[in-house]
């Protein structure tokens, strides 16, 4: 039997957000609130027989406007032109395409975080196959210290040194016939009906973000089926290009051996800031 979408959705959409949980752990653990509003929203969503849940569930009072009111912007790495990474997973390798073009932002983000180590050692802390292929979510670098909670993870982001704070990233994306990205809103926030040119297909990656639109930061998640769905909600960058069978076989808790760029370093502008 073929399960609506609309119930998938319903399912496992907040694993995708940064601090997304269940119902009963965000009560039994504290967990980041916002999660627990984006349950509430994807709920009432699913009660009123709407297909469209994620849209919903990201909406926010407070969407930058354009790129002037998004602090910091132009000081943040940016892709010019497209990389690739290998990313070894206990043992194998995955080779992803990572896409500057189309999400120079969001793609300069994962190259710096690559270059800088950020994600050697770190685990898939969410991996979602039920009730039917989801994502596997990782880049938590709280998950490089084997003994922090597992209820936890999906909490943390990349803390610059220089700054000492969360370096965090403003939604990206792209549309079929724009020159520029739409940044700080999800598409239909913009009220934009152009399907965008990064989508999720099977293997896209793409960043995790908590409620606000603004807050992706370190986490990924790799797609495991075509989740058209959450297309112009989130900022895909780049997709597998080869390895997806390992992408298959990842486990909650494995973790990344290391990841390298192998080409198109030359691409990335402001790196190791």
């Amino acid at each position: 039997m073929k399960i609506p979408k609309f119930l998938i959705a319903l399912i496992v959409v907040g694993a995708i957000f940064v601090g997304g949980c269940t119902t009963s752990q965000t009560t039994s653990s504290g967990a980041d609130s916002s999660a627990t509003a984006i349950e509430a929203r994807t709920a009432t969503t699913a009660a009123t027989g709407e297909t469209t849940t994620t849209e919903t569930a990201t909406q926010t009072n407070s969407v930058s406007q354009n790129n002037s009111d998004i602090p910091g912007m132009n000081d943040l790495p940016r892709l010019e032109g497209k990389a690739t990474v290998v990313m070894t997973v206990k043992g194998s390798p995955i080779t992803i395409e990572v896409d500057g073009t189309n999400a120079p932002i969001t793609a300069g983000n994962f190259i710096d975080l690559v270059q800088r180590g950020v994600y050697d050692g770190l685990s898939f802390h969410r991996v979602v196959r039920s009730p039917q292929p989801f994502v596997v979510q990782g880049g938590d670098p709280q998950s490089k210290d084997q003994n922090f909670p597992a209820n936890r993870l999906g909490t943390g982001g990349f803390i610059d040194k220089t700054t000492n704070s969360e370096r965090r990233i403003p939604l990206e994306i792209k549309t079929k016939g724009s020159d520029e990205p739409i940044y700080g809103k999800t598409l239909q926030e913009a009220r934009v009906n152009q399907p965008p040119v990064l989508t999720h297909k099977v293997g896209a990656v793409a960043m995790a973000r908590s409620q606000m639109p603004n807050s992706a930061s370190s986490q990924f998640y790799f797609a495991l089926a075509n989740l058209e769905f959450l297309d112009g909600s989130y900022a895909v960058f780049g997709n597998v290009t080869q390895g997806m069978d390992i992408v298959d076989k990842i486990q909650q808790g494995d973790r990344i051996d290391s990841a390298k760029v192998t080409q198109g370093a030359e691409n990335l502008k402001n790196g190791g800031k």
